[in-house]
């Protein structure tokens, strides 16, 4: 019998969520969205689970993402498998967002796409020196989801918006400057922390006080202002323009990454973000994402993306549009349109 792609179970008061799928890097799948999902709801009314616990098997990582080649398989065809997985993992997102029990995330490892939608929405997010973090999508032609235009948005400094359009990896010092992950902790200790967790998940604080590590100076520190700076344009161009005239060896590595990125993700990743600051509801902002993902699965840039990136690994992506000027607002609009009110995204019932 072959492994289950999630292992649920409740360890004392602690209901233990482990990804496991680790031959991929414990990429989402349908079915594993759909495993926590129903674990998750059980637990909400069982009063023998106080705490939830999400973590991995073996070393490799959290959470790669979600997918990929499942999404761009079904978006070359009519695209109805991606919806679902869509739909299915952004209930999961909107379930943790809104949870009631005090949530933890073990980020050791890669933590990307998907696994920043698992483990965002964590009270506590634990870093360790193995972890990266990134939202990489506009390197693939996708867009950074998962509440990507709510979380991302809120950030200061428009460190989210960097993030977002340039892909960048971050380490566990700049997550905890970012408030990406609110504690650091040894990858050496981690066994030992979710022991102790287990045993008293009330003292959940004071553990992780008694754990923390020192994750070291964050190397983002020196360049916040000039994100804050460089990326208060009120569009891509603008933005664009500031690095230009910046003309630092930073601004100009910025302009070099911006580049090589799909100019319509860009646009779309910084049009998700301009809304979904202004949201007041995370559902709103889920719905808004399935639009987004409803489509552009679909479209030229994402299964170019994936070919360049992920099947022939060339990594020469011939973007369509090849230029930001050539994003066209109706494009934009089209893309961020209502669907049809029978194919909307709806959180749980």
């Amino acid at each position: 019998m072959s492994e289950p792609e999630v292992i649920t179970r409740i360890e004392g008061a602690v209901g233990r969520i482990t990804l496991n799928r680790p031959q991929a890097l414990h990429a989402l799948t349908t079915n594993m969205c759909r495993l926590m999902t129903e674990a998750l709801v059980a637990w909400i009314d069982d009063p023998k689970v106080r705490l939830v616990l999400i973590d991995h098997s073996g070393e490799r990582g959290f959470c790669a993402g979600g997918d990929i080649r499942m999404l761009a398989e079904s978006g070359a065809g009519d695209g109805i498998q991606a919806r679902e997985f869509f739909f299915t993992e952004y209930r999961l997102n909107a379930l943790l967002h809104d949870y009631p029990k005090t949530l933890v995330a073990i980020m050791d490892g890669v933590t990307m796409g998907g696994g920043v939608g698992l483990s965002r929405p964590c009270r506590f997010r634990v870093a360790t020196e193995r972890t990266t973090f990134a939202m990489p999508e506009t390197g693939i032609g996708l867009f950074p989801d998962v509440g990507g235009g709510w979380y991302l948005s809120r950030m200061s400094d428009h460190i989210g918006l960097w993030l977002a359009l340039t892909g960048a990896r971050i380490k566990a010092a700049d997550c905890e400057l970012t408030c990406i992950a609110t504690d650091y902790v040894e990858s050496a200790q981690v066994p030992a922390l979710k022991a102790a967790i287990v045993a008293d998940p009330d003292a959940i604080e004071t553990v992780l006080t008694e754990f923390e590590g020192d994750a070291g100076r964050p190397p983002l520190a020196a360049h916040i202002d000039e994100i804050s700076r460089l990326f208060a344009g009120d569009s891509v161009e603008a933005i664009v323009e500031a690095l230009k005239a910046a003309d630092t060896d930073w601004a100009r590595e910025q302009l070099a990454i911006l580049g090589a990125k799909s100019p319509q993700t860009l646009k779309v990743a910084f049009r998700q973000l301009e809304l979904g600051r202004a949201m007041t509801r995370f559902a709103d902002n889920m719905a808004m994402e399935y639009r987004i993902g409803a489509r552009v699965v679909r479209r030229h840039d994402f299964l170019e993306g994936v070919r360049a990136v992920i099947v022939d690994k060339d990594n020469a992506p011939r973007w369509d549009p090849p230029t930001l000027e050539g994003v066209t607002e109706t494009l934009i609009a089209g893309i961020f349109a209502p669907l049809p009110s029978t194919e909307e995204w709806t959180p749980l019932p």
